[in-house]
Formats: C-alpha cells, sequence, structure tokens
C-alpha cells in the first residue's frame, strides 16, 4: 500500500470511495433516501475545492487504485479547549478496511498537525459505525456525544480525542 499526497488528479477517485465507502459504512445507520441521492459528480466539486487547499492523502493499492483517503487539520468546532487538531475524514473502501491502512493513512495527518505545533487531536464519528472500534484502538477516548439530523433522523455522533497524538504513532 502506497500513501502519499493527494493531487487534483485524484479528485475522481477520491469522491468515489467517498460515496462507495459512505453507502457501505452508513447502510442501516443513515437514512436509504439520502445514500441514494450521494453522487460522484457533486463530491467531485467537493473535493476539487478540498485537495489544493487542505492536507488530503490518499492510500493506493499495489495496482495504483486509490482505496481510501483521510483529510485533517486544525480543529473546527473550537468547543473542545486543549484539542486544536482535527481528522476530519478518513474513508476506505469496505474490501480494504481491518488491514492497517487507516493507521497508515492517520500518520502522515498527524505529521501535519505536530508541523503545526499542534499535539492533540478530535475526531467526529457516528455512534453507531463499527470505526469507534478503530478509535478507541488508536487510544482515542469518547468526550461528548452530540445529536444530529440527516435526512431527518436523528443520530447520535462521538467526539474521540486525544490529548497527546505522539501516541498514535508509537
Amino acid at each position: 500500500m502506497k500513501i502519499r499526497k493527494a493531487v487534483l488528479k485524484d479528485v475522481k477517485s477520491i469522491a468515489k470511495v467517498h460515496v462507495d465507502s459512505w453507502k457501505t459504512t452508513y447502510k442501516h445507520i443513515v437514512p436509504d433516501e439520502y445514500l441514494n441521492k450521494l453522487s460522484y459528480k457533486s463530491r467531485e466539486q467537493l473535493w476539487e475545492e478540498i485537495v489544493p487547499s487542505r492536507n488530503v492523502y490518499v492510500a493506493e493499492n499495489n495496482q495504483g487504485q486509490i482505496v481510501g483517503f483521510a483529510n485533517g487539520g486544525r480543529e473546527r468546532s473550537r468547543q473542545y479547549d486543549g484539542y486544536e487538531g482535527e481528522l476530519y475524514a478518513i474513508y476506505l473502501l469496505q474490501e480494504y478496511q481491518g488491514c492497517g491502512i487507516g493507521k497508515q493513512l492517520i500518520m502522515p495527518i498527524i505529521e501535519h498537525l505536530k508541523q503545526l505545533k499542534i499535539h492533540s487531536m478530535v475526531v467526529f464519528v457516528l455512534e453507531d459505525n463499527s470505526a469507534c472500534q478503530f478509535y478507541e484502538a488508536l487510544g482515542g477516548k469518547k468526550m461528548d456525544s452530540l445529536e444530529i439530523v440527516i435526512a431527518g433522523k436523528k443520530l447520535n455522533e462521538v467526539v474521540y480525542g486525544w490529548s497527546d497524538i505522539s501516541y498514535i504513532l508509537s
């Protein structure tokens, strides 16, 4: 597996991973009507704006196909004192989950945060998402639970935090 910084030519592949992973990961969590409306085109437009201006990394398999991505930076909500960094997104195609790629994708995000003199991080994740186990295995501590609404359905979003991200690197 190769982890590298994303470039604009990756946008189409990132959008595909984004949509496909949402449809598998959030099936039976997020309403079908919402998942069915997700489109590659709209996600491409989103990632065309994000890739040049933010810290985005992709995971490529041995055939050069993008199978996952992650991005992160400064914590956006400003609601968690002492937590300055945020993992904004990390998604892998279903068949590549549970293989250690997620941790590989987080590493360049953490390195970027450390360059910014940021040593703590949060991530927001739907409570029913099996990825919660991933964050807990990396030492993330549940800090908060928020109610959000997606397509009219109330869902709980858990906030995991790391007061020292160097722990993840070990």
